[in-house]
């Protein structure tokens, strides 16, 4: 399967999660890349500024610099956090790409492990797996 295609393919809509999630709009295959997170470039000392007291945040670190997604016009800055996620982030120097963890079926919320993130433990998670650490 092409991934642009299914990264054109991915719609925004209400979560059981939270808020708003991103959904597939067609099968995935395990493993393959889904697509990047996309958004502006800033410093890793302006990520810090800009988290603080948010509850939402949709801000990737990488090694020298973050990507905030705030305003960006693609859906993985709507990708919810769960202790049973369905696909995994790779973190390069440069970006960070989604790809699947296992098979998902059309329709299908695309979540993804926050593992460290800006609330260290302090927000009550609402995955619902059976599995879930309680907090993100």
């Amino acid at each position: 399967m092409n991934w642009k295609k299914t990264y054109e393919a991915m719609y925004v809509a209400k979560s059981r999660i939270v808020g708003l999630g991103l959904f597939s709009g067609s099968r995935i295959r395990g493993r393959s890349k889904i697509g990047e997170f996309e958004g502006e470039s800033i410093s890793l000392r302006e990520a810090t500024r800009r988290a603080k007291g948010r509850d939402i945040v949709a801000i990737i670190e990488l090694e020298d610099f973050a990507i905030d997604a705030t305003d960006s016009p693609r859906g993985f800055r709507f990708i919810n956090h769960s202790c049973d996620p369905n696909t995994f982030t790779r973190i390069t120097d440069t970006r960070a790409e989604f790809y699947a963890l296992r098979d998902i079926r059309k329709g299908e919320e695309l979540t993804v492990d926050y593992e460290n993130s800006h609330h260290n433990g302090k927000l009550p998670c609402r995955c619902g797996a059976k599995n879930c650490r309680g907090a993100i």
